[in-house]
């Protein structure tokens, strides 16, 4: 994926075409309208024509490209439903592939990273990837420690000019992030794009994601229900891990799997995310489907959850923030004005500024349903109806977000909330929310 000028004017140029691809299919469905076409037909066609250029054209990219479209792809299940269908085959694709590189260039990155002598620990490679991803690739091998014993192992490579293009792309989609949004609508690009930007940097690092994902693994050793592959060899570009057997992710399981398999892992998912703050002191900040897979047991039913993937994490020294479960539990159980009064406390709403405290319960009630009973159903239609409140100005209560702030600590915890919800929404799963809140999030008593 080397960038060359040339090359990377066509990747803009491409990134470019998305907005004028759909206006041209507007027009022909228009004519086709004018024709006699239902208006159902016509806009089942467009949309379904440029998703599929849309997500193709994203996932060919990889870099900065694909990241957007896989960030997308976690609140597919806030999309309108009369859009949702054509979009969500082409936007789960890109929770678990990506077209690889060639398998020289792998060879020479190994090379410079581990030195000519790389083979003699690496004694086998595959020749394909494994997985494929936006700044990266994963292929399977087999390493001998100093002690002459061999494991199974993963090898992660970074694209060549992953930094460039990841950074490019960004910029270009930030760039056009007007008229991308009649493409993807119900979803502000933004603050998305915004927040990809800021985490770019961590994620090129390979040091310090191989630093977090040990942290994961030393506090989640011998878990009963979750596995984190341990850290083997890392250099700038290659990160090599221990190799986690499993048939396929939770991509598969939203759009295959039983009830049982929904509900069960669903309920691990949202178990790892809440209990690794105050074991690791982070927030695994990444919740695309692609890097969850699942363990079946022996016999076949739901078993165990591996978790991969550390290159985006929020560091949370001591857990959650301890006013956030406080802030919930008032949400869920005390007026209004009590809940603007612990907000304004917290940085959330600033001295200055004045908001109706019933229409600031009604904004954040969405948020806190799920924690009013024992169990709790996600859905696709629920995941709508939070995106639709928050977002339509008609709304009395859509005015709340414009006032509300968010405090910096707080910023990748809130995005992360919000892709793990997206996630249940697809599996729809159901999870004891409330109780897992209560065992693991600090001053949250409902």
């Amino acid at each position: 994926m080397k960038d060359t000028p040339r090359k990377a004017a066509a990747r803009t140029a491409r990134l470019a075409s998305l907005p004028l691809g759909y206006a041209g299919r507007s027009a022909l469905g228009l004519g086709k309208r004018l024709g006699g076409a239902s208006a159902e037909q016509v806009m089942s066609e467009v949309q379904q024509r440029t998703a599929e250029q849309v997500f193709r054209t994203l996932g060919e990219l990889k870099g900065g490209a694909m990241k957007f479209g896989q960030a997308l792809s976690v609140l597919e299940a806030a999309f309108p439903e009369e859009m949702a269908g054509p979009y969500r085959e082409q936007l789960t694709k890109l929770q678990d592939a990506a077209p690889p590189m060639p398998t020289s260039t792998v060879r020479e990155v190994l090379a410079r990273e581990l030195g000519d002598d790389w083979r003699e620990r690496l004694v086998w490679l595959d020749g394909g990837p494994a997985a494929a991803a936006s700044i990266g690739q994963v292929h399977r091998g087999r390493w001998a420690d100093d002690d002459g014993q061999e494991r199974e192992v993963a090898v992660k490579v970074q694209y060549p000019h992953a930094a460039e293009a990841l950074q490019a792309d960004l910029r270009q989609i930030g760039r056009l992030g007007r008229t991308v949004a009649p493409l993807i609508p119900g979803i502000d690009i933004k603050p998305l794009v915004e927040e990809l930007q800021a985490r770019a940097v961590e994620e090129l690092d390979y040091g310090l994601e191989a630093q977090a994902q040990r942290a994961f693994h030393a506090a989640f050793a011998g878990d009963p229900e979750i596995v984190v592959p341990d850290v083997v060899e890392v250099g700038p570009t290659v990160l090599v891990t221990e190799w986690l057997e499993s048939p396929y992710s939770l991509a598969r399981v939203i759009a295959e799997g039983t009830r049982a398999e929904r509900d069960h892992y669903g309920e691990l998912f949202t178990r790892f995310l809440f209990a690794s703050p105050a074991r690791t002191g982070m927030l695994h900040a990444d919740p695309h489907p692609g890097n969850f897979r699942a363990i079946p047991a022996d016999d076949g039913s739901p078993g165990r959850l591996g978790v991969l993937d550390y290159g985006a994490v929020a560091r949370l020294e001591g857990g959650f923030p301890p006013a956030m479960g406080r802030l919930i539990s008032i949400a869920a159980t005390r007026s209004g004005e009590d809940l603007v009064d612990a907000l304004r406390d917290e940085g959330f709403i600033k001295d200055r500024t004045r908001v109706e405290p019933e229409l600031v319960l009604d904004y954040l009630m969405p948020f806190v349903e799920p924690t009013l009973d024992d169990t709790f159903r996600f859905s696709r239609e629920w995941m709508r109806g939070v995106f639709a409140k928050i977002n339509d100005p008609r709304d009395p209560a859509y005015t709340v977000g414009l006032k509300l702030n968010l405090p910096p600590s707080y910023l990748l915890i809130h995005r992360t909330w919000l892709g793990g919800l997206g996630v249940l929404s697809q599996l729809e799963a159901e999870a004891p929310f409330r109780a897992i809140l209560s065992e693991h999030l600090p001053g949250f008593e409902v």
